[in-house]
């Protein structure tokens, strides 16, 4: 019987196919939901998408883009704000 933590929906289940041919549930936690511009909501690119465990262990450079505001601005929201700091500067 499957332990009751294993019952809910929190767990997603994957089915894994042993050596000796039987197939076996497996479950493991959710991805994390995308990450989402601060400033206009849409989805950002580029940002890895996984549990924080996969998250301390894979680079820098992977979790988000190099430019300024990476990982917090979408491209253009980013385009926009400098934009305007460099005219407000005149």
């Amino acid at each position: 019987m499957v332990s009751g933590r294993f019952k809910s929906r929190t767990f997603r289940r994957v089915f894994k196919k042993l050596p000796g041919g039987s197939v076996k549930i497996h479950y493991e936690k959710r991805m994390p939901s995308k990450q989402k511009c601060g400033s206009c909501g849409k989805v950002l690119m580029g940002v890895l998408r996984a549990r924080p465990y996969k998250m301390r262990t894979s680079p820098k450079t992977k979790k988000r883009p190099s430019r300024p505001y990476g990982g917090v601005l979408c491209s253009k929201c980013t385009r926009e704000l400098i934009k305007e700091k460099i005219r407000s500067k005149k």
